[in-house]
């Protein structure tokens, strides 16, 4: 999506107009500490104190400000993204006032290749001073963080304890995905990786040990997925209660085509709670499955991310 910025304000303008006049105490309730009742049953028993869900529901933008073309983070200037996503979650929390909204800013921070690079790993690590510019920008907003690893021929085990000292932050979470890891062999980009409930109760695991290692609330793992192979075993997945898991739906197309992928990978195997990607771009999603499709989903969406 491309606008210009003056049209991009004005948009944005509106749009929060919109969401306070339905909603004068959106940006009160999204910052606040209320825990309202969940409506369905909460897999792996009542969280622990300071949880974010059920109790939330997380809009995050995601990407990196170093690309424009990974995702809606990196696609415009800072002050304009961020004004973008006051609007979502203005919009949403306008829609459903009954679940109080959290932003995020989702930063792939582990990026995949089509090239080995020296390692011959086929990814790039971000540096620790683009993962801190991120973190100020999320200050900002009050806003959650999600560190995302894309491994490629690199392994969980490899990439997640260099982004510790980061993870063990109250506001900052994991995000793994299955499309770019090549445990099976290929190019990231040129197939479709893989995870196995193994490697997920890894990230499990350690982000397990930081949260009790820290003191802090429970650490939300989001699991990227769109295809069946995308993660194998489901049923193997264990619930920890310092982490909350997210599955993402995370493809695109028509909202027909969408709630097919929904039904097939995530309401079969949510195995805790429910992500759901939106894409800006018009050639991924043509048109956008619409605010109130996604709230009416089951198991509830908790988790909407934008790219």
């Amino acid at each position: 999506m491309r606008i210009p910025h003056l049209l991009a304000l004005a948009t944005i303008g509106a749009l929060l107009a919109a969401a306070a006049a339905h909603a004068p105490d959106a940006v009160a309730q999204s910052r606040g500490t209320a825990q309202p009742a969940a409506e369905e049953p909460i897999p792996g028993g009542r969280p622990r104190p300071g949880a974010i869900l059920p109790y939330h529901r997380i809009i995050a933008f995601y990407g990196n400000p170093l690309s424009r073309r990974m995702g809606v983070m990196g696609e415009y200037p800072p002050d304009l993204m961020l004004a973008m996503l006051d609007a979502e979650v203005a919009t949403w929390q306008a829609a459903d006032p009954s679940t109080p909204v959290k932003p995020a800013l989702h930063l792939i921070a582990v990026v995949a290749r089509d090239n080995p690079g020296p390692d011959g790993k086929y990814r790039g690590r971000m540096a620790d001073t683009l993962i801190e510019r991120v973190a100020r920008w999320a200050e900002t907003r009050d806003a959650l963080v999600f560190l995302d690893v894309q491994v490629g021929l690199s392994t969980l085990q490899e990439e997640l304890p260099r982004l510790a000292p980061f993870l063990r932050r109250p506001n900052f979470h994991l995000g793994i995905d299955p499309e770019f890891s090549m445990k099976n062999g290929g190019i990231p980009g040129k197939r479709i990786g893989t995870y196995d409930a193994e490697d997920i109760n890894y990230a499990v695991r350690f982000l397990s040990q930081l949260a009790r290692d820290a003191n802090v609330p429970p650490k939300i793992l989001v699991v990227h997925r769109f295809t069946r192979r995308g993660v194998t075993n489901a049923q193997n997945i264990r619930l920890d209660p310092h982490v909350q898991i997210i599955m993402h739906m995370d493809g695109f197309g028509t909202p027909t085509l969408k709630r097919g992928t929904w039904n097939a990978y995530i309401r079969t195997e949510p195995v805790q709670f429910a992500g759901w990607k939106q894409f800006y771009k018009e050639r991924n999603d043509n048109p956008r499955t619409t605010l109130a499709e996604i709230i009416a989903l089951r198991p509830k969406v908790l988790y909407v991310q934008y790219q």
